[in-house]
């Protein structure tokens, strides 16, 4: 006699629920052949059988709530097994001794682990898997993706081989550390996709002509508040099973369950037509991060923004007379960036406050500037760091931007890019903002908002002139930095950037 126990689920992951029994007992099971499929607060977790054999006796039944290791059921094995279907047991013996141990079978195992996170970081989400179970992988190549709360981490093979087994579904949280994945490599690599191909063929056999295809509760449920008809979602569980997932795309795709409209009466809108018509999309432990760090500085801080306007037009003339000469020898492109970082540098030396942070009952002056630099990615609002700002040269600073940006871009920044910074420039203009306020990045006292260049009527010299003018913003913690002081910045950065000269002047 065999037991058939519940498979470990994930990091904090205790409980599951049964969803699903594919047999019932007297059914005759091969090897790795699906029993049943269980349901967390986050995966679905199939449970092969351990053996080839008859299923003796179900303890758990479907709906019951069960923890991990927990009985769910006993398979007799030997005779009786091989008795009540001898082709099917010895379809599964030969796929069970070719999906033997990669360590038997000559070869190795190669764990693969979660990877350095980051300093106070111990947790992550295992967001994508780029391989599935039977798949053939080199070494260095992208397995998975994992989300922390600042920036995501991929998870490449240490090994070259076939990915034998997924500790950590899509979705589960894991620790720093955790155990990910299992490798196949060397000899072993050899059966163990041959061995997956033999083991999904018997179920196949095994499981014809056996009884209706039973969907996810999940998916019942799902289709019920929606009012979504069976027949009209595809499922692509085991045997056409329809999934939660599947009903989510139903709706998505804007199906309806509503009858044809000539045998139907007119009604009137309802929940359920509304909620055909929703999406919901879980935040990414980015978003929800950042989310609740914009709430802490509104909730903190004494959030106060200020305005100011700039004539573009002599820092324009100095990039169109110097860009093309500037990328031949530096090697990147001359941006307005670099003109607005030296500019705030200048002003943070007048104005130390701005650069300054509260601490308790304590106010910390920073004798140097490290730059965040907001970026707008796919996954979120990112802020990496240039790191001693105020030290580098126009071509320096560039290169800086470039680098951080492509990073920001692969979702290749690391814990270390994102932290220490003194003050941020965000530049709204790049969307088309002709006016922002940016909230604070604490423990920042000070953001500056960048703006679109516009052409607008001037008044200048008592003529009416069109000028590329560009709207500024700085918002500070009014709990340190009084009005004056953030006037007086904002109109000290206007001016060098109207007179670029005053930067090489130091004035």
């Amino acid at each position: 006699m065999t037991d058939v126990r519940v498979p470990t689920l994930g990091e904090s992951v205790t409980e599951a629920t049964v969803a699903t029994w594919f047999k019932k007992p007297g059914d005759t099971v091969a090897v790795d052949e699906m029993l049943c499929e269980l349901e967390t607060d986050k995966v679905t977790v199939e449970v092969p059988s351990p053996v080839a054999g008859t299923l003796s006796e179900i303890i758990a039944a479907e709906g019951e709530t069960v923890g991990v290791d927990a009985l769910l059921a006993n398979i007799s094995e030997g005779a009786a097994g091989s008795d009540a279907a001898p082709k099917a047991k010895e379809a599964a013996q030969d796929a069970g001794a070719a999906s033997q141990s990669p360590a038997s079978a000559g070869g190795a195992s190669v764990d693969v682990m979660v990877p350095t996170l980051g300093e106070s970081v111990t947790e992550a989400t295992v967001s994508t898997w780029f391989k599935k179970v039977g798949d053939s992988v080199a070494q260095d190549e992208m397995l998975c993706e994992l989300e922390t709360d600042k920036v995501s981490v991929e998870v490449p093979a240490p090994a070259a081989g076939v990915l034998s087994e997924i500790l950590a579904e899509e979705g589960s949280t894991v620790e720093a550390s955790a155990k990910l994945a299992v490798i196949a490599s060397g000899a072993g690599a050899a059966v163990a996709a041959p061995a997956q191909a033999a083991a999904s063929d018997v179920p196949a056999a095994a499981t014809s002509g056996g009884k209706d295809v039973e969907d996810a509760p999940s998916a019942k449920k799902a289709m019920a508040e929606t009012g979504l008809n069976r027949d009209a979602v595809t499922g692509t569980g085991r045997d056409g099973r329809v999934m939660k997932e599947d009903v989510a795309k139903a709706i998505a795709a804007g199906t309806t369950a509503a009858a044809p409209a000539a045998a139907a009466p007119a009604r009137a809108p309802s929940t359920a037509d509304d909620a055909a018509r929703e999406e919901r999309v879980k935040m990414t432990r980015l978003k929800q991060t950042m989310a609740r760090r914009l709430k802490e500085a509104q909730n903190t801080a004494a959030i106060l923004t200020t305005f100011n306007e700039v004539d573009m037009t002599e820092v324009m003339a100095i990039r169109n007379a110097y860009k093309a000469d500037f990328e031949k020898k530096h090697g990147v492109r001359m941006g307005f960036m670099s003109f607005f970082t030296k500019a705030c540098c200048h002003a943070l030396k007048e104005i130390p406050e701005v650069n300054a942070e509260i601490d308790g009952t304590d106010v910390i002056y920073k004798n140097y500037v490290h730059m965040g630099v907001a970026a707008g990615t796919p996954t979120g609002l990112v802020v990496p760091v240039i790191r001693d700002v105020d030290t580098m040269s126009f071509a320096e600073i560039e290169k800086g931007i470039n680098t951080m940006g492509k990073k920001a871009r692969d979702g290749k920044l690391s814990m270390a890019d994102m932290t220490g910074g003194t003050f941020t420039i965000s530049n709204g203009g790049v969307y088309g903002s002709l006016m922002t306020a940016p909230i604070l990045n604490p423990p920042q006292s000070g953001i500056l908002g960048m703006a679109k260049i516009q052409d607008r009527p001037m008044a200048i010299g008592g003529e009416v002139v069109i000028r590329p003018m560009m709207y500024i913003s700085l918002s500070y913690d009014h709990r340190i930095i009084d009005g004056k002081g953030a006037v007086t910045f904002l109109v000290r950065v206007k001016e060098m950037l109207e007179d670029p000269r005053r930067l090489l002047m130091d004035l």
